[in-house]
């Protein structure tokens, strides 16, 4: 298993890891077989979907806002229930297979760690199964 940190920069947003987590399913030298991609945190999650426009993630940030609004009376006191409720719809992990040596995407998709109660240092794992 191998683990790589993540900064955030926003209280919420998207980052993308496809490249990362190409790279070490590639330094693997696993030919065919699958990668487990998960997100080690309860206020962040991970999850795949389009990467060539910046706003698909925007959007999707902006519809979790309408279904967890932060404004309700939450009882966590913390402060950052919300960030929990959104970690628990985007999931987090997500598997990937692997054929030719590295991870098979479409060609417009791409991971991203879902970021809901930064900016914080995030740590993700990538385990890869053969």
């Amino acid at each position: 298993m191998d683990k790589f940190a993540v900064r955030s920069t926003e209280r919420e947003e998207c980052v993308e890891i496809t490249q990362r987590v190409s790279e070490i399913v590639r330094a693997s030298a696993v030919f065919e077989g699958a990668c487990v991609i998960a997100c080690l945190h309860t206020t962040a999650g991970i999850f795949v979907n389009e990467n060539a426009d910046p706003d698909v993630t925007d959007d999707v940030l902006a519809a979790l806002d309408g279904l967890v609004p932060s404004g309700r009376a939450w009882k966590h006191v913390e402060g950052n229930a919300p960030a929990h409720v959104k970690a628990i719809l985007t999931g987090s992990s997500v598997v990937i297979p692997i054929s030719d040596g590295d991870v098979q995407l479409g060609r417009w998709q791409g991971v991203f760690l879902a970021e809901f109660d930064g900016p914080r240092d995030r740590s993700v794992s990538v385990q890869i199964l053969s």
